[in-house]
């Protein structure tokens, strides 16, 4: 009976430390810098927020960032995440986070939104990767929800981009930028 109490109020404890520090512990700790350079590779695009621009920035190719509207659609066919607060981490740190909310916006901590809302978001971002060349940048808060205190901006990066080359903070000199395209 005491083991029991003390696994509850364990349990209590950890559960009230995720929910007072807001956040989740961290994603992958334990990953080589090669097992992050694959993880972002098979996402196809390298993503982080920029705080002091209110953006969450995807860069990749074209067909890179064409991963993002698939994984909105995966998220969004998942019968678990039909329920208000469900949520998803992605990227090898769990920092990219999708979650099903009632009202559609970019926040510090998830891009969020009904199932329906995260679905006319994968929509609007392949409709704009449609036409997008390397060089070019787009973004998108207004067409998505126009009271969003951040937005999404994708960077179109030229075909063969090796999205693991953008995440120099984390890896360092290993990581080596893509090859200039000939011209």
């Amino acid at each position: 009976m005491t083991f029991v109490v003390f696994a509850a109020l364990a349990a209590i404890a950890l559960y009230l430390r995720k929910v007072i520090s807001g956040k989740d512990e961290p994603a992958h700790a334990d990953l080589t810098e090669d097992q992050i350079k694959q993880q972002w590779r098979k996402l196809g695009f390298f993503c982080e927020l920029d705080d002091s621009k209110r953006l969450w920035v995807l860069t990749g190719s074209r067909a890179g960032l064409l991963y993002f509207p698939d994984l909105l659609l995966g998220y969004v066919n998942d019968p678990q995440n039909a329920v208000d607060g469900s949520k998803q981490h992605y990227d090898p740190y769990g920092s990219l986070e999708i979650m099903t909310w009632r009202t559609a916006g970019f926040d510090a901590n998830a891009i969020r939104g009904s199932l329906d809302d995260l679905t006319r978001l994968a929509e609007l971002v392949e409709s704009k990767l449609v036409t997008a060349e390397a060089g070019e940048s787009i973004t998108i808060r207004e067409e998505f929800a126009a009271e969003s205190p951040y937005g999404l901006f994708l960077d179109v990066r030229p075909d063969g981009f090796d999205p693991s080359s953008a995440d120099r903070e984390r890896l360092g000199a290993t990581a080596k930028p893509a090859p200039k395209p000939a011209v």
